[in-house]
Parts: C-alpha cells; structure tokens; sequence
C-alpha cells in the first residue's frame, strides 16, 4: 500500500467528494477554490483524484467567513497574495490588522442599520395589530385616513409609506410614496 492510501485511510486526505461534504460546499465551488488560488490539493493520488490535506477544512471556512464579511473571491485572492508576497510577517499582519479594522467598522455599520431595521419593523408591527380590532372594517381606502388610536404619535414610516395615497393629505404620513395603479 502507498503512503497515498494509507494517508487516505487514516484520515489525513480528503478526496475532493469529502472536503465538499465536509464543509457543505459543492465540489464546483471547491474546484473554483483551487483555480483562484485560495486552495491547494496537497497531492493527486495514482488515479489523478485531488487530495486535501484535513486542515483544507479549516480554510474553506475561513472562505466562508470572509465570504459572510463581504470579500468577493477575487478579494480574497488578494489577500492571500499580499499575505504569502510580504517580505516581512509584521508588515503582513499589520495589512492584515488594517483590513480586520475596516470589515470591522462596515460590519459594526450594518448591524445599526439592521437594528434600525428592527426598529421599524417592530413599530409596525405594533401598529398593525391594533389593525386587527378596527371598529370600521372596510375598504383599504377606509385605511388611508384611518382615525383608529393606535397607541402612537405617527405611523410608522412602513405603514405610513403603503398608506401614502397621491393627493390624500394625511395626518403624520410621509411623503415619496404613491398609489400603485392596477387595470383590473
């Protein structure tokens, strides 16, 4: 038995079919992986199959994780670049360090936005359960100039931008959205 085999066997290779179940990516995408650089079989076997090292894992999460941050392949193959084409490891950490520090701020961003998000969504929410009990249940035209107490000050801008009817003055509406037309 080659030292192939008994690699395979014992669990330190991976066939191209395993490290894709094994990380849940198709077997293209590995392929893809591989032709951008970011993934290297360690060896082929006798019969020309690709063969990955166990800890090829850890770097097609490590793909994955910069994926979910916002890197795009090909900026991810910079970086890897830039990484293995530093002449000094500190220089390469500190690129590093400073790219960590910006995915960081646009992720810190997003998150107040997606909070801010929520906000809305839970506001309208609110708002339209008390929707529920209307005390004149009719046309959604009825809605556009609803006198209903819904517990706040103004509608939230989720509701208040579907209810914007063009020309319909409104109590607390916001203005940019219109009525879409239909020819039924």
């Amino acid at each position: 038995m080659d030292i192939v085999s008994t690699n395979i066997q014992q669990g330190r290779l991976l066939r191209i079919g395993a490290l894709a179940r094994a990380t849940g990516k198709t077997v293209r995408a590995i392929h893809l992986y591989e032709e951008l650089g970011l993934l290297k079989p360690q060896t082929r076997s006798s019969g020309g199959f690709r063969l990955y090292h166990e800890r090829a894992v850890d770097r097609v999460r490590w793909i994955e994780l910069l994926h979910g941050l916002g890197f795009s392949l090909p900026e991810m193959r910079s970086v890897v670049e830039k990484w293995w084409n530093a002449t000094l490891g500190p220089a390469a950490m500190d690129e590093l360090r400073l790219l960590f520090q910006r995915k960081l701020e646009q992720t810190r961003d997003a998150m107040r936005m997606h909070a801010q998000l929520e906000r809305e969504l839970l506001e309208g929410l609110a708002y339209l359960r008390t929707c529920r009990e209307c005390a004149t249940p009719s046309t959604v035209s009825v809605c556009v100039n609803c006198s209903q107490d819904h517990g706040m000050k103004e509608e939230p801008a989720l509701v208040a931008g579907i209810t914007s009817a063009p020309g319909t003055p409104r109590r607390a509406a916001r203005a940019g959205f219109v009525q879409v037309e239909t020819n039924e």
